[in-house]
């Protein structure tokens, strides 16, 4: 099947290409034609605090000043864990312009998962909070040659809240000390020290690398992917490019996804840059919060975890809020239930679709239409430029539609391979085509389906259960917040279904009742055997569940314990 007879483009909008010539450029060339586009609009909202475009990009050119003052050179890694904040977007865009590599550091990383990525990715700086400070020096103990940059949550606050910080941190016992030396700086004074002369590297977008993403590990070890210039210049103009109606130098942002997280990076940091919007940066979610930022500062825009609109629409105060200013939400990072998107839409009036990516392709390869037609439950179609199809995941071959394999998909979103890893990079890319070990169908209009990663399938007594089909199921119930289904061990069945369930506020549900609503909407083999009801499930910082995480303590025997929040995640439904 070649791009031109794809069934697919049946139901493009007219409005989006088949194809786009895609610039080959460095990634900052948005911040820098922004700037010169629209100087006095606002680039970021953070805490009452607001940066113009042209702010930005001084602030930009003076971090890549600074980094040449570092002895930093063309191509050399730079990692950034930081929460969002404006000198996360500073970093990550004079990073780029001084033609360096940045590496997105999750800033919930314990020691170990930290010196894992310095150490792989060949890191020469690290830019970081005073409250990550001393995980940072522990982590970078066996790195002499390691540079730390330290900014403060106070850098950027406004009058009196940059007074009070400081108060409220001691407060609140968070431990701010930072021993600067001959090997860590002072954000602000680095800026401060370096003119804002401009520079642009010139780069060789198809096969410089812009970003070096690390994967979650939650199927292995974490492994960098190798985005290009190119790769995610590309997926930002696809994904503004199925955003059809927007308006350039008019749309705001909300971000409460976390840009080191490849889904947040390319749909809001890029995106909104690209076309003039306004973020409103959000550090951490907090459902209240969230709902009075909407309130308040309007945001058009508002892509997110499907965790993120199960909270908000379950949240006590929820229609108390006017949120009618949200036109759009792409919803990633894992599958969105159809219960979910069809009360997010009734509360907002906005659109909630689906989308589906990897961190390996930048992230995003699908979407549903959002103001077009849209099935329930599938991720939608496949973006411009980009070929979808279904393999058999053993042998390769090209499956016909209706039929479960593996998705593959190509396209100038796909990586150029994993860091240091030719034998996986091989495995990964095939002829082209990436791989993506998630199972799936297309229907005879190019649709797509998830239906599960390839190691969550269920196997019991022989059947193959695919856990989003029973958690749809679970999402219905009127009683359940959120769900998660896997399989644990078995003597007789191999594995069985085991869901973890959260009850919304004051509702009340027992095993009996929700194991015969299963019963009555799922066959007899899909049917969950073990039930364990819950305060929380553990998440990552993008909103997606930690299924690791749950099988570790479901091996340790804690399977009903309470969950904590832990590391980034691998993919779902949404994106990986």
């Amino acid at each position: 099947m070649g791009l031109s007879q794809a069934p697919w483009y049946l139901h493009y909008p007219d409005e989006v290409p088949k194809t786009y010539p895609y610039p080959k450029q460095n990634l900052a060339a948005f911040l820098v034609a922004s700037a010169g586009r629209f100087p006095g609009r606002t680039a970021l909202s953070f805490m009452g605090k607001s940066i113009t475009y042209a702010q930005l990009l001084e602030e930009a050119y003076r971090f890549a000043g600074a980094l040449g003052r570092l002895g930093v050179r063309r191509g050399e890694r730079v990692a950034i864990m930081l929460p969002n904040c404006p000198q996360l977007v500073i970093a990550y865009y004079g990073t780029l312009l001084a033609g360096g590599i940045v590496v997105m550091t999750n800033p919930l990383y314990v020691q170990r998962e930290l010196e894992h990525q310095l150490k792989d990715s060949g890191a020469v700086v690290l830019l970081t909070l005073d409250l990550l400070f001393r995980r940072a020096t522990d982590a970078a103990r066996d790195l002499p040659d390691l540079q730390l940059i330290v900014a403060s949550v106070r850098d950027y606050l406004p009058f009196p809240k940059s007074w009070l910080y400081p108060l409220k941190a001691k407060k609140d016992g968070l431990d701010r000390k930072v021993a600067y030396g001959p090997r860590v700086h002072r954000f602000l004074r680095l800026l401060l020290d370096s003119p804002a002369a401009p520079m642009q590297a010139e780069v060789d977008a198809e096969r410089d690398l812009a970003l070096l993403q690390y994967t979650g590990g939650t199927t292995g070890i974490s492994k960098g992917v190798m985005l290009t210039h190119y790769n995610l210049v590309a997926n930002t103009i696809q994904t503004s490019l199925w955003f059809y109606k927007n308006e350039p130098g008019k749309e705001r942002y909300l971000a409460a996804l976390p840009f080191f997280h490849v889904f947040g990076l390319t749909v809001l940091l890029n995106q909104s840059i690209m076309l003039g919007g306004e973020l409103i940066l959000v550090p951490r979610f907090e459902a209240g919060g969230i709902l009075g930022i909407i309130d308040k500062q309007r945001p058009t825009v508002f892509p997110g975890a499907p965790t993120m609109y199960i909270a908000l629409i379950n949240h006590p105060k929820a229609l108390e809020y006017d949120l009618s200013s949200v036109h759009v939400c792409i919803s990633g990072a894992a599958p969105l239930p159809y219960e979910v998107q069809e009360r997010f839409e009734a509360i907002t009036g906005g659109r909630l679709i689906e989308g589906y990516g990897l961190t390996e392709a930048s992230p995003v390869t699908h979407a549903n239409n959002i103001w077009g037609y849209r099935k329930k439950g599938s991720i939608g179609l496949p973006f411009p430029d980009t070929m979808a199809k279904i393999v058999h995941p053993d042998t390769g071959e090209d499956l016909p539609f209706g039929e479960t394999g593996e998705l593959a998909v190509r396209g100038p979103q796909v990586m150029a391979g994993y860091w240091n890893r030719p034998e996986e990079t091989a495995r990964a890319l095939q002829d082209g085509w990436l791989r993506t070990g998630d199972l799936a169908r297309m229907d005879e209009e190019g649709f797509f389906y998830i239906m599960d990663r390839m190691k969550d399938v269920i196997i019991a007594g022989g059947y193959n259960i695919f856990p989003r089909e029973i958690e749809e199921v679970l999402f219905e119930h009127p009683a359940i917040e959120e769900a998660v289904a896997l399989g644990v061990p078995d003597p007789y069945r191999g594995e069985t279904v085991k869901v973890y369930a959260v009850l919304k506020a004051g509702a009340s549900l027992t095993e009996a009742e929700l194991k015969a609503w299963c019963r009555e909407r799922l066959a007899a083999y899909k049917v969950p055997r073990v039930y364990a009801f819950r305060d929380s499930l553990p998440k990552t910082m993008a909103g997606k569940v930690l299924r690791r995480k749950l099988l570790e303590e479901e091996n340790a025997g804690r399977g009903g314990a309470d969950g904590e929040d832990g590391g980034d995640g691998g993919k779902g439904g949404g994106d990986r």
